[in-house]
C-alpha cells in the first residue's frame, strides 16, 4: 500500500450554456495547506487546470488529465450561499440552494466514517444509482488511487462566469460528463462537501528488494 494524502474541503461542479463546464475544488485542509484549483472544459472538449501553486498543479496533473495546465492565483470566497471564484481570466459566481434530502443523509454520517476507503466503497454502490456518472472511488493517474467521501451535498441554482472576458451563459447541466479522471461531478450542478483520499502508487521494488 502507498502513501495516502487527504484533502478536507468542497467540490463544485457547474455546467454553463455555451458548453463549458467548471469544477471547483476549495481545499482548506491538504498536504498543501489551504489550496484550491479549477478545471475547466470547453464545449470542444479541451480541458484546463487551473491551479492555485506549482506544487498543487504538479500534484492534480499527475493524478487527472488536462490538455493545459496553468499556475494562477486562485481566489475563493464565500458568503452565505454565494460563492465567488478568480482564477486567472476566469471570473465566476455562484449561489446554493437549500440542502437536498440526500444531503441530509450524509450529513448524519459521522465524519470519521464518512472519509473512510472501506466506507466509500459501499457508497459506491448507491451513488451510480442515485447519481448517475459519479464514482466515488477508482483508479487515477500514476497508478493511484482515489476515495471520494462524500459529508453534506446543496444544489447550484444559478451561476454567471466569463472566461477571458467572455459570457458563458448562465447555468446548465454538467453535460457531457466531465473527462479529467475516472468519474464525473453530478449532472445536476451541485455543492458537495468532501473528503478526498489519495493513495500514492507504492514505490518499486529493485530486484534485490531494495
Amino acid at each position: 500500500m502507498g502513501e495516502r494524502l487527504r484533502f478536507d474541503g468542497w467540490i463544485a461542479g457547474v455546467g454553463t450554456t455555451s458548453g463549458t463546464r467548471l469544477v471547483l475544488g476549495h481545499w482548506p485542509a491538504s498536504p498543501f495547506g489551504p489550496v484550491s484549483d479549477v478545471m475547466v472544459e470547453d464545449a470542444a472538449g479541451h480541458r484546463t487546470l487551473l491551479a492555485t501553486s506549482s506544487e498543487l498543479a504538479e500534484f492534480v496533473a499527475a493524478t487527472y488529465r488536462f490538455d493545459a495546465v496553468r499556475v494562477v492565483p486562485v481566489d475563493v470566497r464565500r458568503t452565505a450561499a454565494r460563492w465567488t471564484v478568480t482564477a486567472g481570466g476566469l471570473e465566476y459566481a455562484f449561489s446554493t440552494g437549500t440542502r437536498s434530502p440526500l444531503g441530509l443523509l450524509l450529513r448524519a454520517v459521522p465524519s470519521r466514517l464518512a472519509g473512510a476507503p472501506a466506507w466509500v466503497r459501499l457508497v459506491d454502490v448507491l451513488a451510480r444509482v442515485a447519481l448517475p456518472g459519479v464514482r466515488t472511488h477508482g483508479s487515477a493517474g500514476n497508478g493511484r488511487h482515489e476515495w471520494y467521501g462524500a459529508r453534506d451535498l446543496h444544489p447550484i441554482v444559478a451561476v454567471t462566469a466569463h472566461l477571458d472576458g467572455a459570457d458563458l451563459g448562465t447555468l446548465a447541466p454538467v453535460e457531457p460528463p466531465v473527462r479529467f479522471g475516472f468519474g464525473s461531478t453530478p449532472r445536476a450542478p451541485s455543492l458537495v462537501r468532501v473528503t478526498t483520499t489519495v493513495e500514492l502508487s507504492p514505490p518499486a521494488r529493485s530486484r534485490h528488494g531494495g
